[in-house]
């Protein structure tokens, strides 16, 4: 089954906004066997709506449409399928009552522009949004299917776990497909590939892989279709089994498993403490280490120590050692740790210290020099890493890699 993501907003298009859903759905898509074949954006005006469904309808048996179904008056797409779909609007009353029962719970008052959102084609079936105003639509012409849905990624969300994405695996038959994601970190795509050449190429042939990067971190997407599918764990295990034997070392969990949940289950399974105490990543890996609900079992706490002053007075490095070899040193990430362990009284702890960008740059130091230090009890182990790109990259791949040091120490892998 084919089909094509349509994304409305000229948000998107003037890049005031970052289109996170056709990604996502298209992911959703991928995992029950609908092949997505093209993504397009197209601005708030009828007429590209409408040329945009003229080129679909027919060609792709599924279309997901999000955007536009807002109750402002630049919202136009559901006024542009009733015309499409030659039908007249009608107040839909089970979406009226929700609608009502949407504002009276907040102790907010409705506007007939919110009342409208309750009017649809009489074309389509309405999907019940549990999580906003405006309802999806379903709509069936010349053996396509186009879903319209809110474009507020929650609300999109959930429109297509709960309705879309069960009624398509229903209505259609799509092929078998199980996949594998295996999660890695600390070498570049393109040296990756060249170590798991020879790897790749004794794959199955019902079996395909896919390298999908991301800074600091690559994820390889094992993929069995068809004809091997009854057999698809067997043979994804044996193959992944000798996967690791090529890179145990860089590998950190499975399917889109996140470094910072990866660390935490460590930690928890090991009864560990952890504290950070973080210069050039600025918070950064506070935020993902808080970002994992119960992290409160281990994670103690971090220390910005972004100023000089601070790395000295609160993690006890000294003054004269950042004034002879300057802040970003072994050394001082080494003294930083040790000293964020002693202050929160944990058993293990992550330091940086680095230029992020785009000054601070000298020919000894370059913009990305980043100094890491971890510590494990009486282990601990810092390097210096030189990470390419803007400043957030830069900071995304010195926390990433941190997260995966400290995992590597405590598991005995450095």
């Amino acid at each position: 089954m084919k089909s094509a993501i349509i994304t409305i907003g000229d948000e998107i298009l003037i890049g005031q906004v970052t289109d996170t859903n056709a990604v996502w759905i298209a992911q959703e898509l991928n995992a029950i066997g609908v092949q997505v074949a093209e993504m397009v954006t197209v601005s708030d005006e009828a007429g590209q709506i409408t040329d945009t469904l003229n080129r679909y309808i027919g060609k792709y048996e599924l279309l997901i449409m999000t955007g536009g179904l807002g109750p402002t008056s630049d919202d136009l797409t559901k006024q542009t399928l009733a015309r499409y779909f030659k039908s007249k609007m009608v107040t839909n009353q089970e979406v009226l009552e929700k609608i009502t029962s949407f504002f009276k719970e907040r102790g907010r008052s409705m506007i007939e522009s919110n009342l409208l959102q309750a009017d649809v084609p009489e074309a389509c079936k309405v999907l019940m949004n549990n999580h906003g105003t405006a309802p999806g639509m379903w709509f069936e012409k010349e053996g396509t299917i186009l879903v319209s849905l809110p474009g507020v990624p929650y609300e999109m969300k959930g429109l297509m776990t709960g309705k879309v994405l069960p009624e398509i695996s229903s209505k259609v038959v799509v092929p078998d497909v199980v996949h594998r994601t295996i999660m890695t970190q600390g070498v570049p795509e393109s040296y990756l590939a060249a170590m798991l050449s020879d790897w790749e190429q004794a794959l199955p042939e019902c079996v395909k892989l896919a390298y999908l990067p991301r800074p600091g971190i690559v994820r390889l997407r094992l993929t069995v279709v068809d004809k091997c599918a009854g057999e698809a764990e067997q043979i994804l295990d044996v193959n992944i089994s000798k996967l690791l034997d090529i890179i145990p070392q860089h590998v950190f969990g499975y399917d889109d498993i996140s470094l910072e949940e990866s660390l935490g289950e460590l930690l928890r399974e090991r009864g560990l403490s952890l504290a950070s105490a973080e210069s050039c990543t600025g918070g950064n890996i506070a935020r993902m280490i808080t970002s994992v609900p119960g992290s409160s079992a281990y994670y103690k706490g971090s220390l910005i120590a972004y100023d000089n002053q601070i790395k000295m007075d609160l993690l006890g490095v000294d003054g004269k050692l950042i004034e002879e070899k300057g802040a970003v040193c072994r050394e001082v990430v080494e003294h930083m740790a040790r000293g964020v362990c002693s202050y929160l009284r944990t058993q293990t702890a992550i330091a940086t210290s680095g230029i992020a960008g785009p000054d601070g740059g000298t020919e000894e130091k370059p913009v990305g020099t980043t100094w890491i230090c971890v510590v494990y009890g009486e282990k601990s182990f810092a390097k210096k890493y030189i990470f390419g790109g803007t400043r957030e990259r830069i900071i995304t791949q010195a926390s990433n890699t941190a997260l995966q040091l400290l995992r590597r120490l405590v598991l005995n892998n450095l």
